[in-house]
């Protein structure tokens, strides 16, 4: 199954136009992220709040990621200050699969931005964060937090936003979104063979890991008689017929 570094900004210094701060507000997102990531069965980890920027690169290249996500908001130059809009979703220009994920979340963010025509997905030849990881990388600068209309429409669409971040992600790896729902567990009922544990919902999906009978397994989410599993470390798909809660 898919797996994420998540990076939210660490950058405390850049003040909100109204209150708070850059990191703040990410880190907010990134929480309201989880749960939605976790019900889609993709598996994700969070960088570290006390590094830098070189410590999340370095940080996500030290693991085996299919996707990095930066979350940042923007600024305009001194000169422009408080007059820019817009979300920019930056992509490697030599990455098809950085652009293809980046063009994804670009359309769907348009369907929850006021200005829907000034949403886009943008090459850089200049960011690390998404020019020097192993992972497909993006950058997501989601508003202007020095323009108070794009501040406000952050702070009052942060569920939103993530919702629409999850279902972004499920559109790139090709797996259903599936809404949040509180983390439960069961026990696998078979005639004594293995449940399959596989990477899509269906009997078609591919065979990842086997959860021998008897066994308990966390389930963090359900959709069309199948339950998002996670057991000994794999997380996936098993028929919801051969669990009970």
């Amino acid at each position: 199954m898919p797996k994420v570094f998540l990076s939210p900004s660490t950058q405390e210094w850049n003040e909100y136009v109204s209150g708070g701060n850059e990191e703040l507000y990410m880190n907010l997102l990134a929480d309201r992220l989880e749960p939605y990531l976790r019900s889609c069965g993709i598996a994700f980890v969070r960088n570290d709040p006390s590094r830098n920027v070189q410590g999340a690169i370095a940080d996500s290249n030290a693991g085996s990621y299919d996707v990095h996500l930066a979350l940042h908001s923007n600024a305009a130059p001194e000169n422009l200050s408080g007059r820019l809009r817009g979300v920019d979703i930056y992509f490697a220009p030599a990455s098809s699969f950085s652009e293809k994920l980046a063009n994804i979340i670009a359309n769907n963010m348009k369907a929850i931005y006021p200005l829907p025509d000034k949403v886009q997905a943008v090459p850089t030849t200049f960011l690390g964060e998404v020019l020097r990881t192993k992972a497909v990388a993006v950058l997501a600068e989601i508003g202007y937090h020095d323009n108070y209309a794009d501040e406000a429409w952050l702070k009052s669409s942060l569920e939103a936003i993530a919702k629409n971040l999850a279902r972004s992600l499920c559109d790139y790896f090709g797996i259903p979104f599936i809404q949040p729902s509180a983390v439960r567990w069961g026990t696998v009922v078979t005639d004594g063979s293995g449940l399959n544990i596989r990477s899509y919902p269906s009997l078609s999906g591919k065979i990842i890991g086997s959860v021998p009978a008897g066994s308990t397994v966390m389930i963090s989410g359900e959709t069309d008689g199948w339950y998002v599993v996670g057991y000994n470390g794999i997380t996936g798909y098993s028929s919801s017929d051969y669990i009970i809660i």
